[in-house]
């Protein structure tokens, strides 16, 4: 059973992470996953006094925000509503984590943004996400409702009927025995471990309208690993020419429609019209550029917010089109390894080529100065912990979002969504697929703002498995507007309230959508999940 003994208190977060092999854990609920669904389904089992196990394959919680270093993207109507109120919540507690910890200038400004990025309204560093994160679960680990273990990764499970009974986990060569599981992975593997039906990649005849021409289980949105740098004028801070840089500096992606050119190019496809686009590049402060400046695109830090002397530039994040990588998938394929290695050497090759022959503006060539930030991300190279991988294995649900569903052309004639009688939640984002790893160039188009049916969530056999992530019933194109945070955190706490609740009223999920929806949803808007779009955005 639990002993404190059997944890090491990490100073980099306060988490705990296992010291000593375990032979067998319990609990209500086993959350395998620790990001941004993983923690938000977390918190709402705790609220509900269930006895929680969360597992996390690096020593970071918190996903997208945390170990794969992206800021948030998110909808317009973000600082008022749609997302759930432990969501909006959170945000609010990273604007406060700056003003109380920084010297800010304006520290009262209302709706701070670090970075002044142009992506979100809130860019910020990864430790701020994964600081309030700590704060928020430190009560239950006091008193051993909760239980985290870090560096944790699932390798089987022990499956009876359609109950998993247990799920094996290294290194400690450990079991979690609880009532029900909830998959918040980034790529799906306790569906794929458990047995249960599931979907990947390109599916065909879906009949969706922007359907890819390439279905397949391999073709897949590219994944990302990040980074985090800044700029430091009159040094001279590059690395060490990688040794697959000749490759990636030639390299033109072989998609259709084609890629302008190279892809380490500060020209590219746009993502609606695939046209080309070209940016500028330039990290000094104050830059003002011909065309839009990559550097404050997803910067995490804009010195001009600061007092002067903390920062004698910016940090930016780097999750860009450059980047991206279409060579192969990062799960699912006997290469994994290998292309989880290329994926990693296509971003150090494009540091490496700002470093050294980006264009300037002035007629120069490259910005020596630009220096790595491993501590911004919490590693000794300066890639984030884990890659962002945009699409994961997609449970086999009752009821699976279709672009039919959300689409704005394909419902044209309407600006709404389908209605779901038993939504259990709120998002909106663009429909927005990035260059696959089966050929396809992006396929970016319009949505409207919509409701999670919770037919998505439920498993077309399992009893006690739930999708907490971008692995519920959506497709390869729906997946594109469902993938972001808040609609991510607002399906995990969904899921944890659902299988608390299950618990509670000794029921089912599919008995709670065939026979107890009204007063399910009523504890959700109790909980602060909102369910609807208010008429005032049409």
């Amino acid at each position: 059973m639990f002993s404190r003994r059997s944890f090491l208190q990490l100073s980099s977060g306060g988490l705990l992470a296992l010291s000593q092999f375990h032979s067998e854990w319990e609990a209500d609920i086993a959350i395998i996953g620790g990001g941004t669904g993983g923690c938000a389904a977390a918190l709402a089992a705790l609220r509900m006094n269930q006895k929680v196990i969360l597992t996390e394959e690096t020593d970071w919680i918190g996903g997208q925000f945390t170990q794969q270093g992206v800021p948030p993207d998110e909808h317009q109507w973000i600082e008022a509503h749609g997302a759930t109120a432990s969501y909006l919540a959170f945000r609010n507690e990273i604007r406060s984590y700056y003003q109380r910890l920084y010297p800010l200038i304006s520290p009262e400004t209302e709706f701070l943004n670090p970075g002044t990025c142009g992506v979100s309204r809130l860019c910020h560093e990864p430790r701020a996400a994964l600081a309030i994160l700590n704060d928020w679960f430190a009560p239950y680990l006091s008193t051993g409702q909760l239980q985290i273990l870090l560096n944790t990764q699932p390798t089987s499970a022990e499956v009876y009927g359609d109950k998993i009974q247990a799920v094996h986990i290294a290194p400690t060569q450990g079991v979690i025995r609880a009532k029900y599981f909830i998959d918040a992975t980034e790529d799906g593997s306790l569906l794929d471990l458990s047995q249960a039906e599931y979907v990947m990649g390109a599916e065909p005849d879906t009949g969706e309208l922007h359907a890819s021409t390439r279905p397949g289980p391999h073709n897949m949105q590219a994944p990302t690993w990040c980074f985090a740098m800044d700029y430091r004028p009159g040094e001279d801070h590059t690395i060490e020419r990688p040794e697959s840089y000749e490759y990636w500096r030639d390299y033109v992606p072989p998609i259709e429609p084609p890629w302008p050119g190279k892809l380490l190019s500060l020209t590219y496809s746009h993502p609606i019209t695939l046209e080309p686009r070209t940016a500028s590049f330039d990290p000094r402060p104050g830059a003002v550029t011909e065309n839009f400046n990559l550097w404050v695109y997803r910067r995490l830090i804009d010195p001009g917010l600061f007092a002067p002397g903390t920062y004698s530039g910016g940090i930016s994040l780097v999750n860009w089109p450059q980047n991206d990588y279409i060579n192969g998938n990062l799960f699912g394929t006997p290469d994994r390894s290998f292309h989880r290695q290329a994926a990693r050497n296509l971003s150090l090759s494009l540091f490496y080529w700002l470093q050294t022959e980006v264009p300037r503006e002035d007629g120069g060539q490259g910005w020596p100065g630009l220096r790595l930030r491993g501590d911004v991300m919490g590693t000794s190279d300066g890639l984030a912990k884990a890659p962002y991988l945009r699409e994961s294995r997609r449970i086999q649900s009752e009821f699976t979002v279709t672009e039919h569903h959300v689409g704005g052309e394909a419902r044209e004639g309407t600006n709404r969504a389908e209605h779901f009688d038993d939504s259990i939640g709120v998002g909106s984002y663009r429909i927005d697929l990035h260059p696959s790893t089966g050929g396809d160039n992006y396929i970016d188009v319009a949505s409207l703002p919509f409701e999670i049916p919770l037919g998505a969530l439920i498993p077309v056999r399992m009893e006690n498995l739930l999708p907490a992530a971008k692995n519920i019933g959506v497709t390869h194109i729906t997946g594109g507007c469902y993938r972001l945070h808040p609609v991510e955190w607002n399906i995990g706490e969904s899921a944890g309230t659902l299988a608390a609740w299950c618990i509670a009223k000794s029921t089912t999920p599919r008995g709670v959508r065939a026979n107890h929806l009204s007063e399910f949803q009523s504890l959700l808007t109790e909980q602060g999940v909102q369910l609807r779009w208010p008429e005032s955005i049409y």
